[in-house]
């Protein structure tokens, strides 16, 4: 029963989040601060993140690709298409879910406990709309933005450790990354990202919008924004892959 009346709140919530902006200026204004706070913000540990992940997978594949009747390009080949089709997109909603997603949740369940939400809504404004609209706008527009830049600089990564790791030569490594590509993955990828940016951005809002409390309140919204997100990211990556690439 919980369960329901939970997911009923929040589709009451998204109702009032996607009704018509009151002052459109306002909103691209808040929608652009947003885009800055989520998402560029956040491109220095996403790319950290994907140039070692990016490294790993090489390493990691040049040891499962070892045998001599393997050709060695293999490695590229199979980098890319472990980057673009799983990693990037999932591995970084994962961590967007953590970084982004707490922050969200923290930020509007701390307005909610200090009573500025109720004084938006005293004051006639919708206040689901004013605060949560624009993130969620703004992960939507953004998110894929890093994913792709994830692609990057992982292949990038890849390249670097393949390379200095003497696992495989330049022109064998670039070969493999040009290999049999097929773009549909990468069109694949974004659908995906757009989805998880969406269930990031709205689940977190949820959870900060209707904290009750105090200043630990908040903390237990964060976190279960946090758990939460994850596991939709999860559900979300397997019903996608079964009806994109089955």
């Amino acid at each position: 029963m919980d369960s329901v009346k939970t997911f009923g709140l929040y589709l009451n919530m998204l109702g009032n989040v996607f009704s018509r902006p009151e002052n459109k200026k306002v909103y691209l204004k808040r929608i652009v601060d947003e885009i800055i706070k989520l998402g560029i913000n956040s491109l220095t540990i996403v790319s950290i993140i994907s140039l070692f992940m990016g490294a790993v997978v090489t390493i990691q594949t040049g040891l499962q690709l070892s045998n001599p009747f393997i050709p060695k390009y293999l490695i590229g080949y199979a980098t890319r298409e472990s980057l673009i089709l799983e990693f990037s997109p999932t591995m970084i909603a994962l961590i967007l879910a953590g970084k982004v997603g707490s922050s969200i949740a923290s930020e509007i369940g701390t307005m909610r406990v200090s009573e500025q939400i109720d004084a938006l809504e005293i004051m006639g404004i919708n206040s689901a709309a004013f605060i949560i609209q624009p993130k969620i706008i703004a992960s939507i527009l953004f998110f894929p933005f890093l994913v792709t830049i994830s692609m990057g600089i992982g292949m990038f990564g890849g390249f670097l450790a393949a390379t200095l790791g003497g696992i495989i030569s330049k022109p064998e490594f670039l070969q493999g990354l040009i290999y049999w590509f097929e773009p549909f993955y990468i069109f694949y990828a974004l659908v995906k990202t757009v989805f998880f940016a969406f269930a990031i951005s709205s689940i977190s809002s949820f959870f900060g919008y209707y904290t009750k409390g105090g200043a630990l309140a908040v903390g237990k919204s964060s976190t279960k924004s946090v758990v939460y997100s994850c596991i939709i990211i999860l559900i979300i990556n397997f019903i996608l892959t079964q009806l994109m690439l089955a």
